[in-house]
């Protein structure tokens, strides 16, 4: 947090408080006596933003192809009203994992009425052009949409398809009796082994894609013979998106690819007896999205002609379980990073800028990936505050905060992220997307 004038007012009257507070209270009442401070000025003079807004879509732009109806009005005010382009920093980080980056900002752009570049769009697999040291290995992908397209994309210079596999090994799909076939593939021996596994989102045919990547997990990668052995551990799996569900037009929320990791990890546990292994884990709540989404919004800061880095950023959401989670744990990254304390932390700063360790979220700072890649180190913000907005997945009737029950009822975090309450909590907790720009504009005293 910056240490302004009114931030250290904030801080000593805190600190003179009689109570303890915890890091997102702490956060929380010193931005809300920030607000008293600067509601009572009279005059507001205007100045270039130092920062900047990553907006999740489902739940909080749309729900489905629906535009929520504050959501125009919300971008307006970040807009030029005369050339339509962006004045405040903007990016759009979303779990989704079915599309290119171009097709969601003409999307984007075609709900919202204003341009939007592919530059302000963070899918939940953007990160992968990270991990170049599997761009040139056999890797198989797995989601909907035009997924070839976009593990090339990526990087990704061998790439097949579930569609591939089954059309090779046709006598692995079997669930399905009216399209069973007898005969054996053609080009079964020549098949190239399958060195890595990426799942981009929930596919269609969940259970086809579950015994065949099941099949390649169990085999090393060669489904086309038995093992005498279950390897272990097995070759590279790397998994985008983690939510549990996603808000779309229907009333409640609907599967989302954390579902689908969650029975291919029972099954993977049911047969073998062992745990699934996960290489990396990308999309939102992980740390390397949200290092991502800094690094593009400062890109994106740098097109209009602004100072980076941006000192602060607000991360508006609807799920507490991924969207409030991941900027909580990002924020805590980017307090270590400042406040060193460790040599865990010293060192996941890289040399040089060499790269950055990131964590689980389990708190111990275990890496769970290492970025080898020096291209997006970066000088990074003070903070990143959370806003849930409550057009989306969040409802307080499971939330056990509000209903005093048992916190770990309502736990729809991945399996690898250690169930931490506060982190859930977010900063602000406003109605919609428009409260939220205008909670912003306050926060920052922004007016122009």
């Amino acid at each position: 947090m910056a240490t302004t004038a009114a931030g250290r007012s904030c801080m000593a009257v805190i600190c003179n408080s009689k109570f303890l507070l915890t890091p997102p209270t702490f956060r929380r009442a010193v931005c809300n006596l920030r607000r008293r401070r600067y509601s009572a000025q009279a005059f507001r003079k205007p100045h270039a933003a130092n920062f900047g807004l990553l907006f999740d879509i489902d739940g909080v732009i749309v729900r489905g192809r629906e535009v929520l109806p504050s959501s125009k009005e919300a971008i307006s005010l970040l807009t030029d009203q005369n050339t339509g382009k962006f004045k405040v920093p903007c990016v759009f980080v979303t779990n989704a994992g079915n599309a290119l980056r171009s097709a969601k900002a003409e999307q984007l752009s075609n709900w919202l009425g204003v341009p939007v570049s592919q530059d302000q769009v963070v899918m939940s697999h953007s990160p992968l052009k990270l991990f170049k040291q599997f761009h040139n290995k056999t890797v198989l992908v797995s989601g909907q949409g035009p997924v070839l397209q976009i593990a090339k994309n990526l990087g990704f210079t061998k790439v097949v398809t579930i569609e591939n596999l089954k059309s090779t090994f046709p006598m692995l799909d079997m669930v399905d009796h009216t399209r069973r076939r007898r005969e054996p593939g053609k080009y079964e021996k020549f098949f190239p082994k399958i060195e890595a596994i990426v799942l981009f989102g929930e596919p269609v045919r969940w259970e086809t894609n579950l015994q065949l990547i099941l099949d390649l997990l169990l085999t090393n990668g060669k489904p086309d013979t038995a093992p005498e052995y279950i390897p272990y551990p097995h070759i590279p799996l790397l998994a985008c998106n983690m939510d549990l569900m996603w808000m779309a037009e229907a009333c409640m929320p609907r599967f989302g690819h954390g579902c689908f990791l969650h029975c291919l990890e029972g099954l993977y546990h049911k047969i073998t007896g062992r745990h699934i292994q996960y290489t990396a884990l990308i999309g939102k709540p992980s740390e390397i999205t949200y290092h991502h989404a800094e690094y593009v919004i400062n890109q994106h800061a740098e097109s209009l002609g602004l100072e980076t880095p941006l000192h602060r950023l607000y991360a508006i959401g609807d799920n507490p379980e991924t969207d409030i989670y991941g900027a909580n744990l990002y924020n805590r990254y980017l307090r270590d990073k400042r406040f060193p304390t460790s040599r865990k932390q010293k060192m996941s700063q890289g040399k040089g800028g060499s790269g950055i360790m990131l964590s689980r979220g389990n708190g111990d700072g275990d890496p769970l990936y290492v970025l080898e890649d020096d291209c997006e180190v970066l000088d990074c913000a003070d903070s990143i505050e959370s806003i849930l907005v409550l057009t989306g997945v969040y409802d307080k009737s499971r939330d056990y905060k509000q209903q005093g029950g048992d916190k770990h009822i309502f736990n729809h975090n991945h399996r690898d992220f250690t169930v931490d309450e506060d982190l859930k909590m977010p900063t602000f907790t406003v109605k919609n997307v428009l409260e939220a720009v205008k909670l912003v504009y306050e926060e920052e005293q922004f007016y122009s």
